[in-house]
C-alpha cells in the first residue's frame, strides 16, 4: 500500500465592523496525523498520494478530476445537484456519451439496508472519471431534524424543497475517488467523520485567539496583515504545543486522551510573555509608545474639561493655604 498524507479542508469567512456580508474568507488545511474568493481544492500544494477530506462546498467535478489525474484522492459531501453522476457498470472503462445521469434519490429508494455503495461516473465538462458514492442511512430522529434543517434553508431563501432533496437529506452521502480496494464504503464514511477536526480548529481560532475580532473595514491592508498576523501567532503557540507532547498533541492515528483546548490555553500564556516580555520595557520609551497609539482623527473629539472649569481649577491651586 502507498504512504499516504491525510488532510482536511475547509474556509471560514471574517466580517468587520458593520458589514453586510463576507469581509474576508480564511483558508486552512489541517494534516490531521500530525503534520480570495470561494473555496476550492485549488489554493493547496497536493501532492500525489494525498487524500482530502472536504465539505459541501468544495463539489468541484473539474478540479476533482484534474487532481485524480495527479494521484491525489478526494472524499467529499456530496451535493447531487453540483456533481454530475452517471452509473459505472462493472468492466466499462469509459464513460458512454448516451449515459444517463444518476437519480440519486430514487437510486437510495431502492436500498433495502443502512449502507449504500456503487460505481460512478464523474463528468466534469468535457472530462469525465471514475468514483464512488457511498451513504449511509440517518438514524429516524437524525434524518427528521436534517430534512426540517433542509424546509428552514429553503424558506430563508426563498425556494421549495423537493421530494428528491427532502429525501437525500436522510442519508450521509459522500463521492470518493478511494478505491475500494484502499477503503471500502464503510471505511470512508467512517474517515469522513473526522473532517469535523477542521471545524474544531476554526472554534479553536475564534474563541482561544480571537480570529473573529476583526476591526477593520473590508478591503483594508491592514485587515489582511492582522488576519495573517493571527495566523501566525495560532502556528507558533501550535509548534510550541507539539514541542510539550511526545508524538504531537492532538494525533488521530493512535488512542486520543488529550484535545488541544486546554494545552493552547497554557501555551498561549507561554507565548504571549515572549512577545510582551514586559522586564525589559524601558521606561523612556513610553512617550514614544503612546505617541504611536493615539486616536486617529474623528469627528467627535476625546472629552476634555471646559476652558471655564480648568481656570477655575487653576485659580483653585493658586491660592494661598489658610
Amino acid at each position: 500500500m502507498t504512504s499516504w498524507r491525510l488532510l482536511i479542508v475547509d474556509g471560514s469567512s471574517r466580517q468587520g465592523p458593520g458589514a453586510q456580508g463576507s469581509d474576508y474568507r480564511v483558508h486552512l488545511a489541517v494534516d490531521v496525523t500530525g503534520v480570495d474568493g470561494g473555496e476550492t481544492l485549488t489554493r493547496y500544494p497536493w501532492r500525489a498520494g494525498d487524500i482530502v477530506l472536504a465539505d459541501r462546498g468544495y463539489n468541484q467535478p473539474r478540479v476533482i478530476l484534474e487532481l485524480a489525474a495527479r494521484g491525489v484522492r478526494v472524499v467529499v459531501r456530496l451535493i447531487p445537484t453540483a456533481m454530475p453522476l452517471s452509473l459505472r457498470p462493472a468492466g466499462e472503462t469509459h464513460l458512454d456519451s448516451a449515459a444517463r445521469r444518476l437519480d440519486v434519490a430514487a437510486h437510495l429508494r431502492g436500498v433495502a439496508g443502512d449502507l449504500a455503495s456503487v460505481a460512478v461516473w464523474l463528468r466534469g465538462g468535457q472530462t469525465s472519471g471514475p468514483g464512488w458514492l457511498h451513504a449511509v442511512r440517518l438514524p429516524p430522529a437524525a434524518a427528521e431534524a436534517a430534512r426540517q434543517r433542509c424546509r428552514r434553508t429553503a424558506k430563508r431563501k426563498g425556494w421549495t424543497p423537493s421530494a428528491a432533496a427532502l429525501e437525500q437529506a436522510g442519508w450521509v452521502m459522500v463521492f470518493t475517488t478511494v478505491t475500494p480496494e484502499d477503503l471500502d464504503g464503510a471505511a470512508v464514511l467512517e474517515l469522513y467523520r473526522c473532517r469535523w477536526q477542521v471545524e474544531l480548529a476554526f472554534k479553536r481560532l475564534k474563541s482561544l485567539l480571537d480570529l473573529n475580532a476583526l476591526r477593520t473595514q473590508q478591503n483594508s491592508r491592514l485587515g489582511e496583515v492582522w488576519i495573517r498576523g493571527k495566523l501566525l501567532y495560532a502556528l507558533v503557540i501550535e509548534r510550541r504545543a507539539q514541542r510539550h507532547t511526545t508524538g504531537g498533541f492532538d494525533p488521530l492515528d493512535r488512542p486520543r486522551r488529550l484535545t488541544p483546548w486546554r494545552l493552547l490555553v497554557i501555551v498561549r500564556q507561554e507565548v504571549d510573555r515572549w512577545i510582551l516580555d514586559v522586564q525589559r520595557w524601558r521606561d523612556d520609551h513610553w512617550d514614544a509608545c503612546l505617541d504611536v497609539i493615539k486616536e486617529r482623527p474623528r469627528r467627535r473629539c476625546l472629552q476634555t474639561l471646559p476652558v471655564r472649569v480648568i481656570q477655575m481649577m487653576n485659580a483653585q491651586e493658586r491660592q494661598p493655604c489658610a
